[in-house]
C-alpha cells in the first residue's frame, strides 16, 4: 500500500506503505487506507514525531560514541533514516496547523 497524505496547506506527501504505518504509529494513528489528522490533533502528532527523532538522534550518538571507545567506526546508516521519513509529514502538520486544515489520506 501506498500512502499520499493531503492537506489544503501544503504539497502531497507520499510515503510507501511500511514507512507510512510506522509514521501513523509514531504519532497515534492505527495505519488504514483512509484516515485524518485533524488541527486539533497536530500538535502533540509534531511533538512525538520531534521526540522520537530526538531519541533516534541520541541513539545514534552513543552508538558512535560506543564505537570510538572501542577504536571502531561506526559505519553510515542503511536505508531511509526515521528523520527522512518523518520530516516531510511533519511539515505538513506545522503548515496545516498554522492555515487551520487537515490532513487526509485515502480519500
Amino acid at each position: 500500500m501506498m500512502y499520499k497524505f493531503k492537506s489544503k496547506a501544503a504539497g502531497d506527501v507520499i510515503m510507501m506503505g511500511p514507512a507510512g504505518d510506522d509514521v501513523l504509529r509514531l504519532i497515534g494513528k492505527a495505519p488504514g487506507a483512509t484516515g485524518i489528522i485533524e488541527v486539533a490533533a497536530m500538535p502533540a502528532a509534531i511533538a512525538a514525531i520531534e521526540a522520537a527523532l530526538a531519541a533516534d538522534d541520541a541513539a545514534r550518538a552513543q552508538a558512535e560514541k560506543d564505537a570510538a571507545a572501542e577504536g571502531q567506526k561506526l559505519g553510515p546508516r542503511e536505508g531511509v533514516t526515521l528523520r527522512q521519513r518523518a520530516w516531510p509529514l511533519a511539515e505538513m502538520m506545522k503548515r496545516s496547523v498554522a492555515e487551520g486544515a487537515d490532513i487526509v489520506w485515502g480519500v
